[in-house]
């Protein structure tokens, strides 16, 4: 018993030793709880705050404004755009710009004035008239669940009424997923993530098993360039990649009923240009780790973040301002937007431009790091 201790021991002595001179698992046992857990303590939450929205004001008077300015102090939506008509604000939130407008009659004022009279008469009754509507994108059940809360406002800081029961106030309408199922918002999501998770999975150990497996000396004596062998890498993924993307989709819509609004060319447009991105990212990974083991561990270390700060799981728009800035650097954040803005609010790869150029720039950058960062020698 006592020798098979010391055996034991031995082989820990070394082991532990062995960690400490491989930095990257060393770094990563370290790194990996203190970051996520800095991370996602802030960056998760679930109470969506300060939602980007948009007024179209017909009645342009002070008490429009001043409405305006009641609803922005609630601090669950800020106006950040004013639009002429119901059309223009339309084909924002279809473009992702906001989630949500509100539409201020002509009439405003006679509307608040009824309100105002029929409580003065009878404080528990309400009308069935509203004062405005709010144009609502349902495709994010949470974002639309906190505008919906909105519909019940008193008229205190508009008119002197002080009613006891605040009356309804405001029409909801919500558009593209009026059902409110989760599962419309969530399918285009596990698009995002399945493909985050797969792609960098297959190229983040690519470098690392040529040279595990003893082919980087044939790499070494071919005349091919570094730039031509991280492309060839990524090609055949790519189309291992758009079958996935075929297969989620399909799934997704026969059995789970989960509509696809846009044209299938822009949806394989998105997705080719997001699958890119994520293989040059597991490109760069591969030039970085030594063992396929730290591949791994630095695979998981992205796709984390992916998950939680990319508006899969909770809304970007309730996360703190740094974690929005950590978010925008990872391709799942950008691919979000694009897939759900295609599938559900029937948009068009034109109209997704910022974050499309987006990650043509990441996927060139990162071929050409990693093409840099690989040298053709032992």
């Amino acid at each position: 018993m006592w020798a098979s201790l010391v055996r034991i021991w031995a082989v820990a002595i070394k082991e532990l030793k062995q960690l400490s001179r491989d930095r990257v698992t060393f770094a990563m046992i370290v790194m990996i709880p203190l970051v996520q857990l800095i991370l996602f303590g802030f960056a998760i939450n679930t109470d969506a705050r300060h939602i980007t929205a948009g007024v179209v004001d017909y009645a342009q008077s002070h008490t429009s404004r001043a409405l305006v300015q009641t609803v922005q102090a609630s601090q669950t939506v800020s106006f950040t755009e004013s639009y002429y008509s119901p059309q223009e604000a339309t084909a924002a939130i279809i473009r992702g710009d906001i989630k949500a407008v509100l539409v201020l009659p002509h009439d405003l004022d006679r509307r608040i004035a009824l309100h105002a009279k029929t409580l003065t008469q009878d404080p528990a009754h309400t009308l069935d008239e509203p004062i405005g509507q709010w144009l609502v994108d349902g495709s994010d059940t949470l974002i639309a669940a906190t505008v919906r809360s909105l519909r019940n406002m008193p008229l205190t800081d508009i008119s002197n009424t002080v009613a006891p029961k605040p009356p309804v106030t405001f029409e909801v309408v919500q558009w593209f997923n009026p059902e409110q199922r989760s599962v419309v918002n969530i399918v285009p999501g596990l698009l995002a993530i399945i493909l985050t998770m797969t792609m960098i999975l297959f190229t983040s150990a690519a470098i690392v098993r040529e040279r595990e497996q003893g082919n980087m000396e044939f790499l070494i004596n071919t005349p091919i360039r570094p730039f031509e062998l991280m492309l060839g890498k990524i090609t055949p993924y790519v189309f291992a990649g758009l079958i996935q993307v075929s297969i989620i989709l399909l799934v997704g819509h026969m059995l789970f009923a989960v509509p696809i609004r846009g044209g299938l060319l822009s949806l394989f447009g998105a997705a080719l240009l997001f699958i890119c991105a994520s293989l040059t990212l597991g490109l760069v990974i591969s030039t970085v780790a030594k063992t396929q083991l730290q591949a791994m561990q630095l695979t998981v270390f992205v796709l984390l973040p992916s998950i939680l700060l990319s508006g899969f799981m909770f809304p970007y728009q309730a996360m703190p301002e740094l974690a929005q800035w950590l978010a925008e650097g990872l391709p799942a954040t950008h691919f979000m937007r694009m897939v759900r803005a295609i599938v559900l609010r029937e948009a068009e790869l034109s109209s997704l431009e910022p974050d499309a150029l987006w990650l043509v720039g990441f996927t060139l950058i990162g071929l050409a790091l990693a093409s840099l960062r690989f040298k053709k020698k032992l």
